[in-house]
């Protein structure tokens, strides 16, 4: 079947007021930033455009296809039963990560992450002025793993209070199997450490690999867990930020709705709920188009850098359109690596200590972008890493 949507499309997004494109120079091309440069599925601009041409812009509720879009959207995408009292809208996932930190958490007790981890984790701990345990993720043979042995340690911690998973992981692209989120669970269930899934990468899973919602794992523990969504990364709407919490736990809930009023954050942009709605009830063969696309990119990434650059390890990406590349024999620091990129080469990447100092010698490369920006920025990397080996 033809493909119904053009990803190869080129968008200038320069003098737009992005944070991606109008940050960097002219000549610098941007790689870093989670912001992908397609167009967001059209079915989405085009209900924008009916609701903005109504021309008033008062309050709004948040409509009943709000609470049964998102139903739908997980029963069918991770074949995960929600009910409509299980579920309260958000402003966006950062504020609401945030809001239920300040909900559950007090100073001087602490959170758990997992590093390398998304660098806004760190953020919010420390914005919200609380401790931080790291369990270090096991970085062996190309592939990451749990310390189990070191995690436990860290929940048994009396002053632990939340552990702040990210699931699907950003920025190593892994798809936490079943087994794995069920002895974190089981560890943090007997340790009274609640649990706060981050899943807005879920629907971005390739093929071979299935998300597991990580509330379906925790309707068998004696657990406080809540697992928050958007489709902002999904359908690139990282501008229009919308955000949904779900527990079956209805006091927790009420706890973080609370949270929300005392930070006038409880209704959420209509707009952006708009956006939502349209992106669950209409959005999934643009979806499944993109999926395949990035994951053309990730093969043509890995290819480009087996041939040309064969001492760089491309650690295999499960979900996300974030590549992770192990850069450590080149014997340079991560801030070193993206300096040299940026200042000789006009590419920007994020170095891989963004995401704690587990990511030393690994840099992390965005490529949701059309394949001629792609092989646009892997040719500086090969320029930029040819350069520095030649140096040693």
């Amino acid at each position: 079947m033809a493909n119904k949507y053009n990803f190869d499309e080129i968008v200038n997004r320069r003098g737009t007021d992005s944070v991606k494109w109008d940050l960097a120079k002219d000549e610098v091309l941007p790689m870093w930033v989670a912001d992908m440069d397609f167009k967001t599925a059209p079915e989405i601009t085009e209900a924008i455009v009916k609701k903005v041409s109504y021309g008033v812009f008062g309050y709004g509720n948040v409509p009943d296809d709000f609470f049964s879009s998102i139903i739908d959207w997980w029963a069918d995408i991770h074949q995960f039963k929600i009910e409509r009292n299980m579920i309260i809208s958000g402003p966006g996932m950062i504020p609401t990560l945030s809001a239920i930190v300040r909900t559950f958490v007090r100073s001087g007790e602490n959170i758990m992450i997992q590093p390398p981890v998304y660098n806004h984790f760190y953020n919010i701990i420390e914005n919200c002025n609380v401790g931080l345990l790291e369990n270090n993720l096991i970085y062996e043979n190309g592939n990451y793993q749990i310390d189990f042995k070191d995690f436990e340690l860290k929940a048994s911690h009396p002053k632990t209070k939340l552990f702040l998973l990210c699931n699907p992981h950003n920025p190593i692209g892994k798809v936490w199997k079943k087994d794995d989120l069920e002895k974190m669970a089981e560890i943090c269930a007997r340790h009274h450490v609640m649990i706060v899934s981050d899943e807005i990468h879920a629907d971005l899973v390739f093929e071979g690999h299935q998300h597991i919602p990580f509330a379906s794992v925790a309707e068998n523990y004696d657990l406080e867990s809540v697992t928050c969504g958007s489709p902002c990364k999904t359908f690139n709407l990282a501008g229009l930020p919308i955000s949904y919490v779900i527990s079956k736990n209805k006091e927790i809930l009420n706890k973080i709705h609370k949270t929300f009023e005392i930070q006038e954050t409880s209704y959420p942009n209509p707009i952006a709920t708009t956006a939502l709605i349209v992106a669950y009830q209409n959005g999934k063969q643009w979806m499944e188009e993109l999926k395949i696309y990035l994951y053309e990119n990730y093969e043509y990434l890995k290819g480009f850098i087996n041939r040309n650059l064969s001492e760089i390890k491309v650690i295999p990406l499960e979900a996300t359109y974030l590549v992770w590349l192990d850069c450590r024999s080149l014997n340079k620091t991560s801030n070193d690596l993206s300096k040299i990129l940026l200042e000789q080469e006009k590419l920007w990447v994020n170095s891989g200590t963004l995401y704690g100092t587990a990511g030393e010698g690994f840099l992390r490369v965005n490529i949701g972008c059309p394949r001629n920006v792609l092989i646009d920025g892997l040719k500086r990397l090969e320029v930029g890493f040819t350069k520095i080996k030649n140096t040693h």
